[in-house]
């Protein structure tokens, strides 16, 4: 299969868009559009270019004081009769055109069309962000290749809508279990119920109320959900056992100590499991190239309400940011789409900041 990443493609990040929108890469898949990307970096005589996986990473060597790296998934989620791409007026719809493919572009186009950055450029085109951990690029990275990572700042080209979000939240998931004895239903005062037992969780759980908190003038808003809720055994038996999953986004300040202590506050008295969690990112605006990233973007940055990869930058020691040209409330819905507009100022204003230094 010829490359459709051809040099008349990469010089625009629309028609770039809507051209890797069309190779298909749904998580575990991204083998194609990996060595389309690798075959156009390793082209590109400023860049050295490097493969791990479906984990493509480039970079400059230009002896610049600073490195940043730019940073996008090549995944998305499972199609959704939303490929390959459409255009209607200012709009390109198509899976992944939000999260992250108009992202990757920039990055794409940059790495193309700017030799000469300001700063020293590590690009980084990896996998697999959009299902478990174990399978993410920057996490195999991060064990096989550390080096690919240092950086004194790093930009995450997620959606925000063209708006800085800073930091992230952190996530937590756990299993609160009641338990009981199983009896016939025709009998049921000789066992006891573990489902009408989880009316307590379920009571803390409304009660609950989540804090709010500003950092760096950015404003992140905890919350405590339950997400799922399991038990019963048969229509005729009182279930001897429930499971009610909750989920904890806590705000960057927390640690994931801190936090899984937190949830055992909350369920004091009940059996509870923590199933999976992840740290936050503090805001990371103080870096001096974060500084000039914000003045080149001109407008005040707001908290990720959601949990990124800067979580991964943050945990080396290195600022991160989001800032992508995508909507995030249209990341994987069945009408994703992109526009136009977002994608040509995002490119504009990378290219302001990463010039503005040299």
């Amino acid at each position: 299969m010829a490359n459709p990443l051809t040099p008349d493609v990469l010089v625009d990040p629309v028609v770039l868009t809507r051209a890797l929108v069309d190779i298909e890469s749904v998580s575990r898949d991204e083998k194609v559009i990996a060595g389309h990307v690798e075959d156009v970096l390793r082209q590109l005589p400023h860049l050295s270019t490097e493969r791990h996986g479906n984990t493509v990473m480039a970079r400059t060597s230009l002896g610049r004081e600073q490195r940043v790296v730019l940073a996008g998934h090549l995944d998305t989620v499972p199609l959704n009769d939303n490929f390959p791409s459409t255009v209607v007026d200012d709009l390109i719809y198509g899976c992944g055109t939000s999260d992250m493919k108009s992202g990757v572009a920039l990055a794409l186009h940059l790495a193309a069309t700017l030799p000469e950055p300001g700063y020293d450029l590590t690009y980084l085109f990896y996998e697999a962000e959009e299902i478990e951990s174990r399978f993410n690029g920057l996490h195999l990275v991060s064990q096989e290749h550390p080096e690919w990572l240092e950086a004194d700042f790093a930009v995450l080209l997620e959606p925000t809508y063209g708006v800085v979000e800073a930091g992230c939240q952190g996530t937590l998931r756990a299993s609160v279990r009641t338990t009981g004895r199983r009896a016939h239903t025709a009998r049921a005062w000789r066992g006891v119920n573990a489902i009408h037992a989880a009316g307590e969780v379920l009571r803390r759980l409304a009660d609950y109320r989540p804090r709010t908190v500003v950092l760096d003038g950015c404003t992140y808003r905890e919350g405590l959900n339950a997400v799922r809720i399991a038990g019963g055994v048969a229509g005729n038996v009182v279930p001897d056992e429930c499971a009610i999953e909750v989920n904890l986004r806590f705000a960057p300040d927390r640690t994931e100590r801190q936090a899984v202590e937190h949830v055992h506050e909350v369920f004091a008295g009940f059996d509870l499991e923590v199933t999976d969690s992840a740290p936050g990112a503090m805001p990371g605006l103080t870096a001096a190239p974060a500084r000039e990233f914000l003045a080149a973007v001109g407008s005040e940055p707001a908290a990720k309400l959601g949990w990124t990869d800067v979580s991964r930058f943050a945990a080396l020691g290195i600022p991160a940011l989001n800032y992508g040209p995508g909507d995030p409330l249209l990341a994987h819905a069945p009408d994703e789409h992109v526009e136009i507009g977002k994608i040509r100022d995002g490119a504009a204003t990378l290219h302001r900041w990463l010039t503005a230094y040299e």
